[in-house]
């Protein structure tokens, strides 16, 4: 076991002793403070990052290169996370709403909707016997 889980345990073991005897007119220091277990615990973790922050620390000072190597290598990844998402976000289908239209026939000059028609007589090919 570590100091620091060491530590822990007697905190805890503490708050379970103090909670059990007798504050203030019969009240418990549970009821009292409800919250001393979280508080523990909260405590306890920011002991454990301000620990590791001072090991991190101490790394980066003794080895820079192996720091520097290793923030580059992280950027390379968030780069290529960044990249992979950017490529499946332009193949991903296009979301909203949309409506079908339907095709028109065309006849053979180009112009769409038109039927085709019989040709006219002119007007000298009717008036003739």
């Amino acid at each position: 076991m570590s100091k620091l889980t060491i530590i822990t345990d007697r905190a805890l073991d503490l708050v379970n002793q103090a909670g059990s005897g007798i504050v203030n007119a019969g009240q418990s220091l549970k009821h009292a403070v409800p919250e001393a277990g979280k508080l523990l615990q909260t405590g306890a973790a920011l002991g454990v990052a301000k620990t590791g922050a001072r090991t991190a620390m101490t790394f980066v000072r003794r080895n820079p290169v192996v720091a520097v190597a290793a923030a580059a290598g992280v950027g390379l990844l968030a780069f290529a996370a960044y990249r992979k998402r950017k490529r499946d976000a332009a193949n991903a289908p296009v979301e909203g709403k949309s409506r079908r239209i339907e095709a028109r026939k065309v006849n053979g000059t180009g112009r769409a909707g038109r039927a085709r028609t019989t040709a006219r007589k002119s007007s000298s090919e009717s008036a003739s016997p």
